[in-house]
Formats: C-alpha cells, structure tokens, sequence
C-alpha cells in the first residue's frame, strides 16, 4: 500500500518548487492534494503539469488571510471528506539587506507571509484534524531559522519564529493526535535561492552561489525533491512518533 494512501493533504505555495514537488511526491504515494496558492492561473497550470485527475483540488486564496485559509481547509474537506495533512508551505525570502538599512515595511511583509501564514495553517488545519480524529502539519523552515545569518534579517526571524509555533503547536495538539513539525533546509536549488543570490551580489550572483556552497558540508545546493521526501516521510505514518522538532535537510550546513 502506498505510504499516503487514502490521505487528503493541503500544500500551500503549491506552485513554487518545494510545494510542487511535494505534491507530486504525495501523489505519486497515494493522497488527494489540494493545491494552494494567490495566483489561480498558475494554480491551474501546476495541476495540469501534475496530471493527478480526480487526486488534486485547487484552491486560490492569501495564505496570510484568516477567512482564506479557513475556506481552503473547507474545500479540502468538501472535496475529499476529510484532512490528514496540511503543509505549510508558503513564504516570501524578503529582501537581502542589513537590518540597519532595512524598513520596518519590509519587515512586516515577510511577518505576514511567513508567520501569518503559519500560525493560521495550524490554528485552522489542528481544528480540522482534531475533528478528524488526528493529522500531521508540517511547516517549512530553513537553517535561518536556526542560525544567524547576515543580510536577512526579517527572514531569519519569521522563521525562528516558525519554530516557535511549530513547538506550542506540538504541546496543544499532541492529545488529539495531531503531530506538528518543521522542516529546515539549506540552500536549495530553485527560485527563492535564486533571488537570494542576484540581491546579495547584484553584478555577479554565481559569487554569492559559491559563498553559500561553500557552508555546506557537501558542497552542493540541495534539490526541491530532497526537501520533499524529508515532508512526505513527517506527513506519514511512518513518523507516528515526532511531533514538536525541526528536521534539516541541510548537507551538514548546521554540523560545523
């Protein structure tokens, strides 16, 4: 039987690397996915790419926005009976600069995006799932929320900040039998890392590439598919035991 047969799970900033590849990775192992995102076109376009038929929902809404993910946990629950997993994937990288040049705007926007977003996943998806007899939540975070790290400031706070709520989370749904977790890679090769890069060194981003190689154990960037097999194994079964920890998919970035 496959590992998620059976299971409906929301993934939130569903069109971007991370969350595509998770879907993908949840299909291929036998749940119904809900995909979620701002931008219904690129929702539909993401589905399309997934050919799972009658597997995936979409829903388009702010992650950010209580009466928005309350609806997308209703539509899951319409559409497939129930919720097993929500996947708390949607953020923002915010910009790259040092907290003494940076806006309190700028701040803000990466509050709203990474810890809003958060915080109402697993307010929404744990009275969901407590309904349900139990689920798993899991939120990505990164080595920034970690570790210090120069230049991102209001990014590396939104997601120590993740790990916060991912931890209360964990204490106030374990009875129920919701398990919370988080996941915290290193850099990974998409398109977030991409913006990173070209904002840290504007003339020649492969020189900040090449900064943030060289933090890595293994001397390489990781893959969208690695991060997803480390979410796809804490929304299963298999970890009926962990709830309340942040898992790094990181090459050993946080072993030195």
């Amino acid at each position: 039987m496959a590992r998620l047969s059976g299971k409906t799970a929301i993934i939130t900033g569903a069109t971007g690397g991370i969350g595509s590849s998770t879907a993908r990775k949840f299909l291929d192992k036998g749940a119904n996915v809900v995909l979620a995102g701002r931008d219904q076109g690129r929702l539909e376009q993401t589905r399309d790419a997934l050919g799972g038929g009658d597997a995936i929902g979409i829903c388009a809404g702010q992650p950010s926005q209580e009466d928005d993910v309350a609806a997308l946990v209703a539509k899951a629950k319409e559409t497939f009976g129930k919720l097993d997993i929500f996947v708390a994937n949607a953020g923002s990288e915010g910009k790259v600069m040092p907290i003494c040049m940076a806006e309190v705007a700028d701040l803000d926007s990466v509050y709203h995006a990474n810890i809003r977003s958060t915080f109402l996943a697993i307010k929404h998806a744990g009275l969901a799932m407590q309904e349900g007899g139990g689920g798993s939540i899991v939120a990505i975070s990164s080595v920034a929320g970690q570790v210090g790290v120069a230049g991102i400031g209001p990014y590396a706070a939104s997601k120590h900040a993740i790990s916060g709520l991912v931890k209360v989370g964990a204490l106030e749904l374990a009875q129920a039998g919701v398990r919370v977790n988080a996941v915290a890679p290193a850099p990974i090769d998409n398109d977030m890392m991409q913006s990173i890069e070209a904002q840290a060194s504007p003339d020649d981003p492969s020189l900040a590439r090449q900064g943030f190689t060289g933090l890595i154990a293994m001397g390489r960037y990781g893959s969208n598919e690695e991060v997803a097999n480390m979410v796809t194994f804490l929304a299963s079964d298999d970890a009926s035991y962990c709830t309340g920890s942040i898992y790094a998919v990181d090459g050993g970035f946080m072993a030195a």
